[in-house]
């Protein structure tokens, strides 16, 4: 988890935002966590502050998956560029 959350939020650096404080993000299948290792960090704008996230011309995961999904990808296509830049 301390490796997820240093790599900073994996939508800011895809964004050219570079490194940023995240948090950590589990990926739910059928509204249930998977497991620790289908984590992503966030920080908190692209995480839960859709208002702020909005004002800055981004969007939320939390509650606009689908409109999040659309902007960056779905969250298994942000893990599997994670899991490629941590390697």
């Amino acid at each position: 988890m301390s490796a997820i959350v240093d790599h900073g939020c994996v939508v800011c650096r895809k964004a050219g935002f570079g490194v940023t404080p995240a948090e950590v993000h589990h990926i739910l299948r059928h509204g249930q966590r998977i497991d620790h290792l289908h984590t992503l960090p966030l920080c908190t704008i692209h995480h839960r502050q859709p208002t702020l996230a909005e004002r800055a011309g981004e969007v939320a995961r939390h509650p606009t998956k689908a409109a999040f999904e659309r902007r960056y990808g779905t969250e298994l296509e942000l893990l599997a560029e994670l899991r490629e830049a941590l390697a």
